[in-house]
């Protein structure tokens, strides 16, 4: 009988290890968000594109506070090759971005480097044309880096930290696994992987999947 409870008891604490390991990263999963080419825009180059005074209005919410606006834009590139219907995500920024695929980065004629959003020093020119007017960025366009956001809560799970770069992996037909992806952790963030459109079409993920979190 003693022998039984011992068994039992070693049973027990397995699964609660194996438990606590996945809180700490081994196997936390993550959902994907596919990310398409969007835009960030100044107040002061909403007004130039769209008439002073105008205001961006609300198509769907997302997370962080930020929200795809029903306003789109055609960007262009070198040699005057441009990309149409392109969505504007708000609120108005401190700088105006734009951020692309490498493929559509191909198609403009342009080098845009995989950043971090928001890091745009030395990034790749871009015009951007509105149906009031045209506003040139000589830097602001980027590919940005895959990332994925956490709340505080979801990062003590998964025993990361803000900043921290991790490896992600998909299950399925492809087997890919992600290097490289940062961590961004704020109080208004939900639980999200961001990947652009190739690399989930390459990997052949779509929205919604679950993919796992390797420290």
């Amino acid at each position: 009988m003693d022998h039984q409870i011992e068994v039992i008891t070693r049973m027990v604490l397995d699964i609660v290890k194996e438990k606590e390991s996945k809180r700490q990263g081994v196997g936390f999963l993550v959902p994907v968000g596919v990310s398409a080419r969007h835009v960030h825009l100044t107040q002061e180059h909403v007004e130039i594109l769209f008439g002073k005074g105008f205001q961006l209005t609300k198509k769907k919410e997302l997370m962080g506070g930020q929200f795809a606006s029903d306003q789109v834009v055609t960007i262009v590139g070198l040699k005057l090759r441009a990309i149409e219907n392109v969505r504007i995500l708000g609120p108005v920024r401190k700088a105006s971005q734009v951020e692309i695929s490498s493929t559509d980065a191909i198609k403009l004629g342009i080098k845009a480097p995989i950043r971090e959003s928001g890091n745009i020093k030395g990034s790749a020119p871009i015009a951007i044309v509105g149906p009031k007017g045209a506003v040139y960025l000589e830097e602001g366009c980027i590919v940005a880096k895959r990332h994925i956001h956490m709340a505080p809560k979801d990062a003590l799970q998964a025993g990361v930290v803000d900043g921290q770069t991790v490896s992600v992996q998909a299950d399925n037909q492809r087997g890919t696994i992600f290097h490289h992806v940062q961590i961004r952790v704020d109080d208004s963030f939900t639980l999200e992987m961001h990947i652009d459109t190739d690399e989930a079409n390459a990997a052949q993920i779509r929205t919604g999947q679950i993919l796992t979190l390797m420290v």
